[in-house]
């Protein structure tokens, strides 16, 4: 699950064209990796203000929110925490044994 937040859109005073452009350039780089765009929220924040985060700014009229494609659905949104809260958490194998990660091994001699 990929969400692309683009942060200080308060420093462009909220342009529109800079977050259009912004997504243009992102989206080719979301590709490249493998993403598919249109599964991919993008969402304009201020992170200093809190803009966009928690609550729909009224900075920018212009943006209408976010889409996404999901094997469930559509799912839309207008902030951050929205972006999050519509992510699907991924299917669990509760029919296997349980595994745990194993971040490093320590020998302790004595």
């Amino acid at each position: 699950t990929l969400i692309v937040a683009v942060n200080k859109m308060d420093s462009v005073k909220w342009d529109k064209n800079r977050f259009e452009e912004i997504i243009k350039e992102t989206s080719n780089f979301v590709k490249k990796v493998g993403y598919n765009p249109k599964t991919v929220p993008f969402v304009p924040i201020s992170g200093w203000n809190g803009d966009n985060m928690i609550e729909a700014s009224t900075n920018c009229p212009w943006y209408k929110g976010w889409e996404k494609e999901t094997k469930a659905g559509k799912s839309t949104g207008k902030t951050l925490l929205e972006a999050i809260d519509a992510i699907e958490p991924p299917q669990r194998p509760t029919d296997k044994p349980l595994r745990l990660p194993l971040q490093d091994v320590y020998k302790i001699g004595g």
